[in-house]
Order: structure tokens, then C-alpha cells, then sequence
């Protein structure tokens, strides 16, 4: 491994040792109950005494102000579009970055792909994307924000089985649980797993006895290329690819539920950027996504494209990966992605879509204001009812409707009534 990895690694290891999570003083007698039945709980699923008393001995993880469930609860006023969340993402110094580490680390990178059939471009990528390439693990000792958020009302079970996950680890593997460092929602190491995916995928792949994802960056990229594998990855199928539509395209047809072949959607006019034709392999079952609606860019998407989010089920953060795996594969200079007119509409304006959507009975929308694939599927409804081009975006054309709209007539515009005119 080059020196500048190991460099990194040596720094965190550091900044790890140093991180001992610190609880505040006098917790109530509800939590220290709550306390009391969890560490019970975690003893009858099979967590040793052992790792309960050093994980829970001298520390009660309590806060009066739990900094993760503070990062839960934190909301954009708008919600970015592809652009912003791309440009702010996939970035210059990103790409240089990545571009650099993938000819640095490109004997090791080709020991993966051989062993894994993950390509060297998207781990890195990954890495970038996910810790900054292993520069910011998320700052939360991962079992206090695991333990801060199962006590939490919003979704208590969820991050209790993680919590179980996480000391799980420390059974098995002895590791401190001081230097097990990640995000506030419990992601951990170079690659952010959570402790149940370190425990399905972590490997040990430099064969020193432990697995090691924050301070080895062998173990964490090897786990992250067995995971893709593990889940379906195809090595010599792309993620996709940016596309130009035709002037007259139907955007009803788009959507990830829609997928077709390359040669049938060149058919009906869709093409590469450049106006050649599609660069994707006919084996490919494609779809098109406009993130941005009807305004934005267009982008077909492949296979691997779906893998990319099972790791992270955000649209933006697949298109992130693969533009920055691109860009690192071929070297080319970072662009910035053009600003364009698509609407930044806010987090409520979402909300009251939603709220719309679910009342008509056409669909059963969790009303969080977050633009997912389910909401932008029942947004082409009512664009439909609408009689306005169905990509599934939200603008305020389509709120000023919503606003206006009349149950008796539904999105009609009402005709007013006829004034006779009286002879003087």
C-alpha cells in the first residue's frame, strides 16, 4: 500500500484513539431504566456480560441534546436538485483526488477486481463519496449514536438491531469500541457500513487475524467490492450514461419501472449527448431518469446503477458514483454541470403534494417531503388529471393548481357565471 493511504490510515487511527465518547452528567431515572432493560435485552440476544460491562460500565451514553438525533431531525429548506447535489459532490478537488488514488493504488485496485469482479473506478468512488477518502469517518463514536438513537421515539427498533449489530462486532472481533467511529446514524469506517453489513461483508483481506475498516483500508475496500458482489454486481456492464431526448418524447416513460433496450429507445429518437448513438451494450434492460423533470438533464440508466443504490437509495447518490467513477477511469477534466431552470422547491412544498396525493386516494405517500421514486410516480398522476407533461417533477405550476383546485370539477378551470346585459 503507498505511503500517502497509509498516511491517512495512521492519522485516523489517531484521531480514533483519542475520540472516547463522553455522556452527560445525571441522566434521568427513565432513561437509566431504559438502560438497564436494553443491556438485559442485548444479554438474551447473546452479547456477552463481558462486552456489556465494557461498553456500558463506566459510560451511560445519556445527552440532554443527543447530537444524532439532532442530525435526524435536521431538513433542507429546499430540496437540491440533481445539479446542486452533483457539483456539491463530485467536485474538483474530488476528482483530482480520485483520478490520483486510482493510478496510486492501481495494483491493489486490480488484486480486487480480480478477486471481487468490482471495477477499480467505482471503489474508489465510493471512497470519495462516502469518508472524503478516509478523511471523515462522520465524527459519533458508533455506539453512542446508536445507543443515543434507540432511545429515540422515531425509529427505535430499527436502531436497536444495529446497536445489537455493533456489539455483536466487539464480541466477535474484540475491537475497542472507542476507535469504532462513523456517522450519526451508525455507518462506519472508510466505506461506511453499518455494523449489520460489516458483520454479512467485512472481510479480512490482508490475512492479519481481525478486520479492520477504519484503520486498513485493505479490509474496507475489500469489504465494500464483496458486498457489491454479494449483491449482483456485473463487472462489464456500466452504470449508464448521459442522454439527449427528442423534442417530442413522451416523459410518461420515464421512470426506473420502465426499462427497455438501448435499440428501442433509439428508436423513438433518444440518443447520446453527443448525438451518436448509445454507447450502452444491448444486453442492457435501460431505463431513463430526468431528476431534474422535464428541465434537467436526462440519463439512462443500467444494471449496476441499481447495486449502486442498494448501497444508498438516492437517485443522485448513484449518479454521483457513476459521473465520479467515469471521471476517474478516463481522466478527463472536471466540468462543472451547468445551473438550469429546473425549480428548487422547498421540503413543505413537497409535503403538501404528498398530503394532496394521499387525500385523492392515489397513493399512500409517507408524507416526509423527500422527492423519492414513489412520490415522483404519483406526481405523474396528477400531472396526467393535470393535463401537464407527466416527468414526475414538482413545480410551481403544479402547486398553483393543487391550490386552485375544486373537488366538483378537479383541475378544470371553472366557467364563470353569465351576466345578462340590461337595456338602460
Amino acid at each position: 500500500m503507498k505511503k500517502s493511504v497509509l498516511v491517512v490510515a495512521c492519522c485516523l487511527k489517531i484521531c480514533m484513539l483519542s475520540s472516547m465518547a463522553q455522556a452527560d452528567v445525571n441522566p434521568p431515572e427513565e432513561y437509566l431504566d431504559w438502560l438497564d432493560n436494553l443491556k438485559e435485552e442485548m444479554i438474551e440476544k447473546g452479547i456477552s456480560e463481558k462486552t456489556i460491562e465494557k461498553v456500558y460500565g463506566n459510560n451511560t451514553f445519556y445527552h440532554a441534546t443527543p447530537d444524532a438525533v439532532k442530525s435526524d431531525r435536521k431538513q433542507l429548506e429546499f430540496v437540491l436538485t440533481s445539479a446542486d447535489y452533483i457539483n456539491r459532490v463530485v467536485n474538483k478537488t474530488r476528482v483530482e483526488k480520485g483520478q490520483e488514488y486510482y493510478i496510486e493504488l492501481q495494483p491493489f485496485l486490480k488484486k480486487l477486481e480480480s478477486e471481487y469482479n468490482v471495477q477499480g473506478e467505482y471503489i474508489i468512488a465510493f471512497w470519495g463519496i462516502e469518508t472524503n477518502f478516509g478523511t471523515n469517518f462522520g465524527g459519533h463514536n458508533v455506539i453512542d449514536a446508536l445507543t443515543e438513537m434507540s432511545y429515540d421515539k422515531r425509529r427505535p427498533q430499527f436502531f436497536k438491531k444495529e446497536l445489537y449489530q455493533a456489539l455483536k462486532i466487539i464480541d466477535d472481533w474484540n475491537v475497542d469500541f472507542n476507535k469504532m467511529q462513523g456517522s450519526w446514524a451508525g455507518a462506519m469506517g472508510h466505506f461506511q457500513f453499518m455494523p449489520s453489513t460489516f458483520n454479512a461483508y467485512a472481510v479480512d483481506f490482508n490475512d492479519d487475524g481481525e478486520i479492520d475498516i477504519w484503520a486498513t483500508y485493505e479490509d474496507a475496500a475489500a469489504s465494500a467490492a464483496n458486498y457489491l458482489t454479494e449483491i449482483g454486481w456485473k463487472k462489464n456492464m456500466p452504470w449508464g450514461q448521459e442522454v439527449a431526448l427528442p423534442w417530442n418524447f413522451d416523459y410518461s416513460l420515464t421512470g426506473r419501472n420502465k426499462p427497455q433496450s438501448p435499440q428501442k429507445w433509439q428508436k423513438i429518437g433518444v440518443k447520446s449527448v453527443d448525438g451518436s448513438k448509445l454507447k450502452l451494450p444491448d444486453s442492457c434492460q435501460a431505463s431513463v431518469i430526468i431528476p431534474e423533470g422535464k428541465k434537467g438533464k436526462a440519463y439512462m440508466i443500467c444494471d449496476n446503477f441499481y447495486r449502486i443504490m442498494q448501497w444508498n437509495r438516492s437517485e443522485n447518490y448513484a449518479l454521483a458514483v457513476g459521473i465520479l467513477a467515469d471521471y476517474i477511469k478516463i481522466g478527463k477534466k472536471w466540468q462543472k454541470i451547468d445551473a438550469n431552470s429546473a425549480p428548487k422547491v422547498k421540503t413543505e412544498d413537497v409535503m403538501k403534494i404528498q398530503s394532496f396525493i394521499n387525500k385523492l386516494g392515489l397513493s399512500n405517500l409517507k408524507e416526509d417531503g423527500m422527492l423519492g421514486s414513489k412520490t415522483r410516480e404519483a406526481i405523474k398522476k396528477i400531472q396526467k388529471k393535470a393535463l401537464m407533461q407527466q416527468d414526475g417533477y414538482p413545480d410551481y405550476l403544479l402547486l398553483h393548481k393543487i391550490n386552485n383546485y375544486n373537488s366538483n370539477i378537479g383541475f378544470s378551470v371553472p366557467v364563470p357565471e353569465r351576466k345578462l346585459h340590461k337595456a338602460k
